[in-house]
């Protein structure tokens, strides 16, 4: 049986801008990709915590060191600069797998900077 794990997640990051005009997805920095192993194009779920709402969308990474968050196309009506949101991804993962099987967490400040990364996790067994 596969089950659906939280993979990576941003916690707490700014948002930098909202951009209708663009085709769509959300551009973060690629530094920070990079630390918490999500990958251009991956499908992200990100939850806006002043406003509760939810959205789905893809990633397309930003100049590296910048900070950036930025909300782009549709999903830009769903935020405003200076927001704080949570961007997760998630991978599907077999039973066997679960042992050995840790989540990737940035704890970001104010300025979308890591300022503690989170990867030893205890493994995930079955209860």
């Amino acid at each position: 049986m596969l089950r659906t794990m939280m993979k990576a997640k941003i916690h707490r990051a700014r948002v930098t801008e909202a951009n209708l005009d663009y085709v769509g997805s959300v551009t973060i920095d690629s530094d920070i990709l990079k630390r918490v192993g999500i990958l251009p194009n991956e499908k992200v779920q990100i939850v806006n915590n002043n406003n509760g709402e939810r959205l789905e969308t893809y990633v397309i990474p930003g100049d590296p060191g910048s900070g950036v968050i930025c909300l782009n196309g549709a999903a830009a009506r769903l935020v405003q600069k200076n927001d704080v949101v949570i961007i997760v991804s998630y991978a599907m993962v077999d039973e066997e797998e679960l042992a050995d099987f840790s989540p990737k967490i940035a704890l970001m400040n104010e300025h979308n900077q890591i300022v503690e990364l989170i990867e030893e996790e205890p493994p995930l067994t079955v209860i």
